[in-house]
């Protein structure tokens, strides 16, 4: 999976579009970084900024595009109808995948430190990188917005978490955190009546509904007088589902109702949970939901939950590619219904710049051409980490045709879990093709850097000592999946479908041979590290893995030439 990070910075400028682009430019120049949208605003005065990328590269591209609204945004001539502390008024990084929440506060309060320390702007912290619970939400910090910040900032209470507490004239004060992954949704019924989709929206939302009384008359809970406390505040009645906003509403182009919907954390509401009561809501009110639809992006971790849902009510295994599994979230959640869904335009980790691994789609075409000339790289690192992605490939194969098998219910849910790992193991591995060679270029560019004098040999120690560490980093990953692969093929031979046994058979053979290649390569990489504690550390696990991988491979193949004869 792709470490990727979403950051939506909010600029204070929406009509001038040279120093939008300005600033856009300046984001999206940093390798690594893709701009996904562009959103001005003329009467906000105001722009947002999707972008998505590596936490490193999201983190130079929010220093840039921070740096540079600071230099051509002038808060004190600034006016616009959305309240607003500073040039960059708000900067939230949003985990998407192989990111965790800790990993983008500490992006927020590194980039925070930066603005502050290097270009004297405050920076207040919110949501989940909030240091004082006052400031956890946005409005809370933006109250008296940028006229009110001279004051704010000679009040002991509102120091800002980093930059000196001293207005800034030209930039005013920045608010940054980690936050949820927002998603916009809309689930479609075949009806216009967009008091139906009012009414299951104030079911599904957690805001509820006002409680009534009851209408004799009429079965619409959104009819009869609303009850109200004391103070004259309706008496809410709790929605289903935490995090979840969402309203009815008719929409002429498609001429139909729609709940629309708002998900502030998608892993604590599921997409698919609230599709679900939603179809259950319309059919107790003689309306059906025919499918539904996607503002914006999806990240990839939503669907997979979503497709992995739905092939467990079909009883289906979950150790099937991920294509095919977000093909099942579409599909079931009818996400083609109105308007066509393409996966690499909507699922974020796939809208993205795509990565520079031109070995991985090789791997089906002309990777062997490439390998057989005369270049260094792709060389056996890669090649041991194929033979680890066949080998984990077949296993998956073997635990589907398993799973699958009648007269072998019994074993359905290993086989499943086997079936889920190897698919992970075969995409890493595949994964890793590429990376064996990203290494090795790596090793090859710090060799050629310059060292003229002291401080230019110094840098090129660092970088040549960090390289070949890396290049050993890799085989000695590819080396222990490969492992887990002949553990996975230890079960299979003994368990699996008796049809498939010379298949799991295989499959721990070219696991073998990646963990002994990704071996030699981890030995052959250790002549170039000075660090001899190192390396024999190193070499001691080399040795103890290779044994251990060879012992279990003897096993599996005993036990593979004995279910063959019998």
């Amino acid at each position: 999976m792709l470490r990727l990070v979403e950051c939506v910075p909010n600029f204070s400028e929406g009509k001038n579009e040279a120093k939008i682009d300005n600033i856009v430019n300046q984001m999206a120049s940093v390798a690594g970084v893709t701009v996904l949208d562009v959103d001005p605003g003329a009467d906000t005065n105001r722009t947002v900024v999707t972008m998505v990328g590596t936490p490193e590269a999201i983190g130079k591209g929010a220093f840039r595009g921070i740096k540079r609204a600071s230099e051509i945004i002038d808060m004190s001539h600034h006016n616009g109808t959305h309240p607003r502390m500073g040039a960059t008024d708000v900067c939230p990084f949003i985990p998407v995948s192989g990111v965790s929440d800790e990993e983008c506060i500490e992006l927020s309060k590194k980039v925070g430190k930066r603005v502050g320390d290097e270009l004297g702007i405050p920076v207040y912290l919110y949501e989940k990188s909030a240091r004082k619970p006052d400031r956890i939400k946005l409005p809370s910090i933006r109250i008296g917005e940028y006229e009110g910040l001279a004051k704010k900032l000679k009040d002991d209470n509102w120091k800002p978490d980093f930059g000196p507490a001293k207005f800034h004239v030209k930039a005013g004060a920045i608010v940054m955190g980690c936050r949820e992954f927002l998603i916009a949704y809309n689930i479609n019924l075949n009806t216009k009546d967009h008091r139906l989709a009012t009414d299951i929206a104030f079911e599904l939302r957690e805001a509820g509904r006002s409680k009534r009384i009851s209408n004799t008359k009429s079965k619409n809970l959104l009819d009869g007088e609303i009850v109200r406390h004391d103070d004259g505040k309706p008496v809410k009645i709790p929605g289903m589902f935490k995090d979840v906003k969402a309203i009815g509403w008719y929409v002429d182009i498609f001429n139909r109702a729609q709940i629309s919907i708002n998900f502030n954390n998608y892993k604590v509401s599921t997409i698919h949970d609230v599709f679900d009561e939603a179809c259950r809501l319309a059919d107790d009110r003689g309306v059906r939901v025919t499918g539904s639809e996607l503002v914006g992006l999806i990240p990839l971790e939503a669907m997979l939950m979503a497709g992995k849902h739905y092939l467990k009510k079909q009883n289906r295994s979950l150790g099937i590619p991920v294509k095919d599994i977000v093909e099942c979230a579409v599909q079931s959640l009818g996400l083609n219904d109105v308007t066509k869904f393409s996966p690499s335009e909507k699922i974020i980790d796939y809208a993205v710049k795509k990565e520079d691994r031109p070995l991985k789609s090789l791997v089906e075409n002309e990777f062997v051409e490439e390998l057989s000339t005369n270049s260094p790289a792709p060389g056996g690192g890669s090649v041991s980490a194929l033979a680890g992605s066949l080998g984990a490939a077949l296993s998956s194969m073997v635990a589907a045709l398993t799973h699958e098998k009648k007269g072998m219910l019994d074993i359905k849910p290993e086989m499943n879990k086997i079936g889920v790992e190897a698919q992970e193991l075969k995409d890493r591995l595949a994964f890793l093709v590429d990376e064996d060679t990203e290494a090795f270029n790596q090793v090859i560019e710090a060799n050629r850097l310059p060292a003229n004098d002291e401080k230019e040999k110094k840098v090129k120690v660092k970088s040549v000592a960090t390289a070949n560490k890396y290049a050993i980093d890799i085989p000695m990953e590819t080396a222990e999946k490969c492992f887990r692969v002949i553990e996975l093929t230890n079960t299979l031979v003994e368990k699996g479908n008796p049809n498939s046994v010379s298949d799991a058979g295989v499959a721990a053979e070219v696991a073998l041979a990646g963990v002994r290649g990704g071996c030699m390569n981890v030995l052959i990489n250790l002549n170039g590290v000075d660090d001899q504690e190192y390396c024999n550390k190193k070499r001691t696990a080399v040795e103890t893995l290779i044994k251990k991988a060879e012992f279990l491979h003897q096993t599996v193949f005993n036990k593979t030439m004995k279910r063959i004869d019998d």
